[in-house]
């Protein structure tokens, strides 16, 4: 996924959820996911990384995903928040807004 390392290169925040079709989580994540992405895509990217896709095994590996969901933000190729197991949506928001705030996120000075 050329477009991956693009992704979480840039200013904006990216968010990266790794999952797996087989996994219960994952699948009650789903729903938040796409929430998350209808209301929030406008402030960050969405990205979701099946761990089971052979194209996707380097980035797997090279972020030590072991255990799925993992919910990670990017920016500037930096993980800033990483997480791991089924989370609520708004907890999903409350770090996107707190990362803003510490990344000052689109505010120049």
């Amino acid at each position: 996924m050329p477009h991956f390392e693009q992704l979480i290169w840039q200013e904006q925040l990216t968010f990266v959820e790794f999952y797996a079709t087989w996994c219960a989580p994952c699948k009650q994540m789903e729903p938040i996911i796409n929430q998350f992405k209808e209301r929030m895509g406008h402030r960050t990217e969405v990205l979701r990384i099946d761990i089971d896709d052979p194209a996707m095994a380097d980035i797997v590996r090279r972020y030590h995903v072991v255990s799925v969901p993992t919910l990670l933000f990017f920016r500037r190729g930096e993980v800033l928040w990483r997480e791991s197991g089924a989370i609520s949506y708004h907890h999903l928001v409350t770090v996107l807004e707190e990362l803003e705030e510490y990344e000052l996120v689109g505010h120049y000075y």
